[in-house]
């Protein structure tokens, strides 16, 4: 009986933080496993709501996830991609008893902006159709949590007792902590850091693809779009009836339209940023280290109440 393989490397989040650029960055190592399946989210091991179930893919059971590692023997390197596990309690500890030599890898950004972009995506995929303020305060306020149960748009920016989580099971020399910023100005020294922190060879990173940045915002062409993403039948098809790879054609190439990103609601900016300024803190402390970065959207403004924050706009749709 072929004996089982777990990933000796995990990237754990945090969500909308750049965690898909570098899984695709990494898969062109010659020495990594990456199955080509990004985020199959088996440690949290998902209970999603029945509203949600049909927006959340996960792998459930040993078998499938084992069935994606197939070849994955003759590399050094194995690695997971699923950015809830940085959230999740229960997954550091799941992690570690398969896998207690793991490497762990957190790439995080400003927290505020983090949200934001994940309320955009959960907006333009038609998993939400509340202006931001009112989204996020309902998030936050609902007695409810879980993956695929809320959209935990505050509490996966919490990230100090999640990095600590980690580095108390594993150790802190098993755990790299980057920034999304270096990843985006700087991506082949980061990629050098992640090589020499996984034990790989540095070299074939002077011959990867770097230029391309991935899972970046786009809006729907119309709100149509939305209510169609956010259908479960919609979703039935993409997934389980087109080619995957079909599916993420037609959503990119004729659903999706580059347009610039709308600017947060400044009520909803001081609400997080009042929540946050501890959690960096806290952070930096933890990491030792000045966190500049995790604060570069926090800036004054004028106030605006929640009844005056509007619902994004998308325009018209395509005749």
């Amino acid at each position: 009986m072929r004996e089982s393989i777990w990933p000796n490397f995990y990237i754990v989040g945090a969500v909308k933080s750049g965690t898909t650029s570098l899984y695709a960055y990494l898969r062109q190592h010659p020495q990594v496993f990456l199955p080509g399946r990004k985020e199959p989210h088996f440690f949290t091991q998902p209970r999603p709501a029945r509203e949600q179930a049909h927006l959340i893919r996960y792998v459930a059971d040993v078998e499938h996830y084992q069935h994606l590692y197939r070849g994955a023997d003759a590399f050094p390197r194995v690695g997971d991609a699923s950015p809830s596990y940085l959230w999740c309690p229960e997954a550091a500890q799941r992690i570690h008893q398969v896998a207690p030599d793991a490497r762990i890898i957190v790439i995080l950004r400003d927290p505020v902006e983090r949200a934001y972009a994940q309320y955009l995506m959960d907006f333009t995929e038609g998993a939400i159709h509340l202006p931001f303020a009112q989204a996020l305060r309902r998030d936050w306020e609902r007695p409810d949590k879980g993956w695929g149960v809320s959209q935990l748009y505050v509490e996966l920016g919490q990230y100090s007792e999640q990095i600590r989580r980690y580095q108390t099971l594993f150790g802190r020399d098993r755990v790299l902590v980057l920034l999304l910023e270096d990843l985006k100005k700087r991506p082949r020294t980061v990629l050098e850091a992640v090589a020499e922190f996984l034990e790989i060879d540095t070299g074939p990173i002077a011959g990867m693809d770097l230029d391309k940045a991935y899972n970046v915002h786009r809006s729907a062409r119309g709100v149509w779009v939305r209510y169609l993403a956010g259908s479960r039948i919609s979703r039935f098809i993409g997934d389980a009836i087109l080619p995957r790879a079909w599916g993420k054609y037609i959503w990119q190439r004729w659903l999706l339209r580059d347009h610039g990103k709308p600017a947060m609601d400044e009520d909803a900016r001081r609400f997080l940023q009042e929540i946050y300024a501890p959690e960096v803190t806290a952070l930096e402390q933890l990491l030792e280290r000045p966190l500049p970065e995790l604060r570069s959207s926090w800036r004054e403004a004028p106030r605006r109440s929640l009844h005056e924050a509007a619902v994004i706009q998308q325009g018209p749709s395509p005749s």
